[in-house]
């Protein structure tokens, strides 16, 4: 696919700097650049592939790695989503958000997808793909019953003590968590969170729609019980053999009750 012109202008640069350390055996790229819908608002996902022997070493460089492929605005590792092999950087000229992630040729074989190899030494890449098939975990049902309902009452008892932001903040979780991959799943799409939900989940459009609120108690409120509607839809559609809570009762009377007297 064409790149938009920031993103080539980065690789055209970079690669030729990674070809020139020996022990950078390929680089790939993953993310909306394999998935045809890169644009110009994309980040470029990089995968760095190293020898086993040599993967700590560049790991431990990697701020200085990020810092030789351009002008580094910032950088730093991805601790915070628990990738702590990979370093997040921003780039001038051109502005772009680059993640640059350090793997063993071992590691590589344990990936969610086949990214696209940018280069390789000797086919090492393409040959470690061959044999090794991508897994994207997928959620797992009862796991997500077992809990949703206890995010509920969480989210209940901050409507009962007049917690608006976090009210908000429970809800945009529970969005995140299991409304938005339940909704792609059921769709026949990878279960990424909230990712382009607006266009790849459009019967559950106005439903997830009705998840979110501003900073009003009325929507908020309405929210939750909208919530918990399109979880027990989703959790038929695409369920399975799911053995119900048996805190799901509580929850919802409970979130019942504090709604009532938050909005009495």
């Amino acid at each position: 696919m064409q790149l938009p012109d920031p993103h080539q202008r980065f690789l055209d640069r970079a690669l030729p700097i990674m070809q020139a350390d020996s022990r950078i055996l390929g680089v790939a790229a993953g993310g909306s650049l394999v998935s045809h819908t890169l644009d110009e608002f994309s980040d470029l996902d990089l995968v760095i592939v190293s020898g086993d022997d040599d993967h700590a070493a560049l790991v431990a460089e990697s701020r200085q790695t990020a810092e030789r492929l351009g002008e580094t605005l910032a950088a730093f590792t991805a601790e915070h989503v628990g990738v702590p092999n990979m370093t997040i950087a921003l780039y001038a000229a051109p502005l772009l958000h680059v993640d640059l992630k350090f793997v063993g040729l071992t590691g590589f074989g344990d990936r969610i997808e086949n990214p696209r190899v940018l280069f390789e030494r000797d086919g090492v890449l393409t040959k470690r793909m061959a044999d090794t098939p991508p897994v994207h975990p997928q959620p797992d049902a009862q796991w997500i019953e077992d809990r949703f309902w206890v995010w509920v009452h969480y989210t209940a008892v901050k409507i009962g003590r007049g917690e608006l932001f976090e009210t908000l903040a429970a809800l945009a979780f529970l969005r995140e968590q299991v409304l938005g991959p339940l909704s792609l799943l059921a769709h026949g799409e990878l279960p990424r969170g909230v990712r382009r939900l607006e266009t790849l989940a459009p019967r559950h459009f106005q439903s997830l729609q009705g998840t979110t609120a501003g900073y009003d108690w009325h929507e908020a409120c309405e929210a939750l019980l909208n919530a918990i509607d399109l979880y027990r839809e989703l959790r038929s559609e695409v369920g399975g053999g799911v053995k119900t809570s048996l805190a799901e009762k509580a929850a919802v009377e409970c979130a019942n009750t504090l709604i009532d007297r938050r909005l009495g």
